[in-house]
């Protein structure tokens, strides 16, 4: 039986030709039937040779997704060796992404491991049409204690899926505390953002709290007080979080009650850029050390000029807003936003703030979320840790 395969443009000058696992629809000299969707199928170039086994969905802009440079079935034998192989190339921990999409060979697969818990997203038609798959090779390798499937990104509408939410179990996770570096959470992996916690900004938490000794700190877009409770607990004189989300404000409070820290830990809802241009901050004392770590503004290469002029405005107010000799550590989560994009933003800040500003440190997600050099998109995760004079 003869496998479908994709025929690439003979005048296209696809990425995938570089070595990027994606195929657009406007790549392609023909579309498959929409019998395929959610299939494996071939892609061939403009002379016919073979460049991979992917995932085609035809209701997608990305039509093909490359998992193997082989002809393979994606079938339960290869799921399980790239979960196997994904869970192989990670450090032994408790709390960890486990499966990174392309970076792992599950195109649109993304698993945290929380402790007993795995929360899994799924945000392509064939891996959806393969969930059982997928979660009978987590239950077999990781073993367990249940694995919720957070399948409500919106990103799984440009795929043509439904929102749900379910756990393997059929059971209702209850909301409960779980340790993460030292620190305890109050998570709800069911209903929470994302996967319930950012496990990519781990990593950061320690660096960043290592500048607040005596000092006070503002964390701005704080989500849960991650950064806030490592920076109380290292000794900062004073912390502020603020968030627009009230009910992560909620959690974060009840989270530094929870670690000790709520008499230097404060949170509060707000509006970050409304907090930063009110004129009553003019009067008020100078941060030692400032904490940007957004959500992000570009969700798509369209929106990328309006979210640059949203990062320098809100780079530009923390800087002016630092005492001279402060640390501000800025993110950027938005694989739109390269790292030349983002020293641009602050390097423009700088000078209409007239600091001089010296880079400290040079931030990057952590190697459970490994990056593929072929893959611009796979790295999303980037920031500076700057001294301002």
């Amino acid at each position: 039986m003869s496998v479908p395969t994709l025929k690439l443009k003979a005048n296209a000058k696809p990425r995938v030709l570089s070595g990027h696992p994606w195929v657009f629809a406007n790549e392609v000299e023909a579309l498959l039937p929409g019998v395929h969707d959610g299939e494996a199928v071939e892609c061939r170039d403009r002379a016919d040779r073979f460049i991979g086994t992917g995932i085609y969905n035809s209701k997608s802009q990305i039509v093909w997704r490359r998992f193997s440079r082989e002809r393979t079935a994606l079938d339960a034998a290869f799921i399980r060796g790239a979960v196997e192989r994904a869970v192989a190339r990670r450090e032994p921990g408790a709390n960890r992404r486990l499966i990174w999409s392309e970076s792992d060979d599950l195109p649109g697969v993304v698993v945290d491991q929380f402790g007993d818990t795995l929360v899994v997203q799924i945000q392509t038609i064939a891996l959806e049409k393969r969930a059982a798959l997928v979660s009978d090779a987590l239950a077999d390798i990781v073993k367990p204690a249940e694995i919720i499937f957070r399948n409500d990104a919106p990103i799984r509408r440009l795929e043509g899926l439904p929102m749900e939410v379910h756990t393997h179990s059929g059971k209702t996770w209850e909301p409960r505390w779980v340790n993460i570096d030292g620190f305890e959470y109050w998570l709800d992996l069911e209903r929470g953002q994302k996967t319930g916690f950012y496990l990519d900004q781990r990593a950061q938490h320690a660096v960043v709290a290592k500048y607040c000794a005596g000092k006070r700190v503002l964390d701005a877009f704080c989500n849960q007080g991650p950064f806030a409770l490592h920076a109380a607990r290292a000794g900062a004189k004073e912390v502020l979080g603020l968030d627009s989300a009230f009910d992560a404000v909620a959690a974060a409070n009840k989270n530094a009650v929870r670690n000790g820290v709520a008499a230097t830990a404060k949170f509060a809802g707000a509006n970050v850029f409304d907090w930063f241009n009110d004129p009553a901050r003019a009067d008020e004392a100078l941060w030692d050390v400032i904490i940007l770590d957004p959500p992000p503004f570009a969700k798509s290469k369209s929106a990328l000029e309006g979210a640059l002029r949203g990062y320098k405005e809100i780079n530009l107010r923390a800087l002016q807003r630092l005492a001279p000799g402060g640390v501000l550590a800025t993110y950027t989560c938005s694989h739109h936003m390269q790292d030349a994009e983002l020293r641009s933003v602050l390097a423009g800040a700088a000078a209409d703030a007239k600091r001089k500003v010296r880079v400290l440190e040079f931030c990057h997600q952590p190697t459970d979320h490994p990056v593929l050099v072929t893959m611009a998109e796979s790295e999303y995760l980037r920031g500076y840790v700057v001294r301002v004079e």
